[in-house]
């Protein structure tokens, strides 16, 4: 069986996740072996910030911050090769998804008024760097092929979701809670595709604003959140941004959900866990919201099981919200599946990897909006 590591480091900054992954034959499904997290330095995660906030940063500060992520994902496969008793020769690939800096699949109109401005998507990566420290074969830049055939390059994990969750009869969905959120709203059969989108923020404004006035880097289990009471304008305010009525595809990132976003809409009369609890709520609403479009271009039946996935899988405040918007779907919890919620997201990146050595599309059309299915990343060599 071959084995491959996928990497992870999300829009919340928190670390480094390593999974790693068979791809069982023959029917090719992967199954997860061992995981490890690294966190992210403190220094590390506030040049991440940064970069992320747009501030001006000297080449110098950026090379130092590819370098020593690089060195931390490398730090990363050391440890699972470690714990897992694997030698580095037994690795195929690794799949290296970087951190991502900013995702404008639209563009930024930064040259005038007229001027059209190129999609892009940038992840901060060394993938050279990472096959000689390791030696081990790296596939990375995954999401730039699908935005070179007119896609949004995200998300990307729904065709990895399909070979994990789909039922034979049933419709199900998958519901990543990171800084972001996204579903996979899945049928039970080939006559109909697979929709994946993002709904909009998760924890990325949660963690944010808990950062602001608490000094930690999340809530946990949604405590703060849960002591405050919603805002019903402020909420109304937030869902009138117009990515929450969009049809997908659709993708969004930090470019447009940030602190200064949410500060546009405060009338700075708000108790602060008032606001942590409206995020909360903004977060559970547009996911109900998004779950109504999906399943009304497809006339979907009632859902089989909600899975969630991702850090926010553990907040227990914001599960109880999503409960309320969805009475009638079970929450089902992903280690049913043999995949626990945290590390979903790397072993996506382990089975594109696979998918690229096979030369197998890794994008789902019906997802991104891409022109057609494209084999995803380059191969460096160790």
């Amino acid at each position: 069986m071959p084995l491959f590591i996928g990497l992870m480091s999300g829009t919340s900054l928190d670390g480094i996740d390593a999974a790693l992954v068979c791809i069982e034959a023959p029917d090719h499904t992967p199954h997860l072996l061992q995981t490890q997290a690294v966190a992210m330095p403190d220094a590390l995660h506030q040049q991440f910030l940064a970069l992320c906030q747009a501030q001006r940063v000297s080449f110098a500060e950026l090379a130092h911050a590819e370098d020593a992520f690089c060195r931390l994902q490398a730090q990363a496969v050391e440890s699972l090769l470690i714990k897992s008793g694997t030698s580095r020769e037994a690795i195929a690939a690794i799949g290296s998804h970087g951190q991502t800096i900013e995702h404008a699949p639209h563009g930024h109109a930064t040259q005038g008024e007229g001027v059209k401005a190129p999609a892009y998507t940038w992840q901060l990566d060394n993938p050279s760097l990472l096959a000689e420290l390791t030696g081990c074969p790296v596939v990375a830049d995954f999401r730039r092929r699908d935005l070179a055939a007119a896609g949004q390059a995200a998300p990307l994990a729904p065709a990895f979701h399909r070979a994990v969750f789909r039922h034979a009869s049933e419709w199900q969905l998958v519901l990543n809670l990171g800084g972001f959120a996204n579903l996979t709203l899945l049928p039970p059969d080939d006559q109909h595709e697979v929709i994946g989108f993002d709904t909009g923020p998760a924890n990325v404004l949660l963690d944010a604003w808990y950062a602001r006035h608490l000094g930690g880097r999340f809530d946990a289990d949604g405590q703060w959140a849960a002591s405050g009471h919603v805002d019903e304008r402020l909420l109304e305010r937030m869902l009138n941004e117009p990515f929450f009525h969009h049809p997908p595809p659709r993708s969004t990132g930090r470019e447009l959900f940030h602190l200064a976003w949410l500060e546009r809409h405060l009338s700075g009369s708000e108790a602060p866990q008032d606001v942590q609890a409206t995020l909360a709520e903004l977060t559970a609403t547009s996911i109900a919201l998004g779950i109504e479009m999906a399943r009304e271009q497809f006339d979907a039946p009632p859902l089989k099981a909600l899975i969630p996935c991702g850090g926010g899988a553990h907040n227990a405040d914001l599960l109880a919200r999503l409960a309320q918007h969805l009475p009638e779907t079970p929450l089902v919890p992903s280690d049913d599946w043999g995949w626990p919620a945290d590390w979903l997201e790397a072993g996506a990146f382990a089975w594109l990897a696979w998918r690229r050595l096979e030369g197998l599309p890794g994008n789902l059309p019906s997802v991104t909006g891409a022109k057609g299915p494209r084999v995803l990343g380059g191969v460096y060599a160790p």
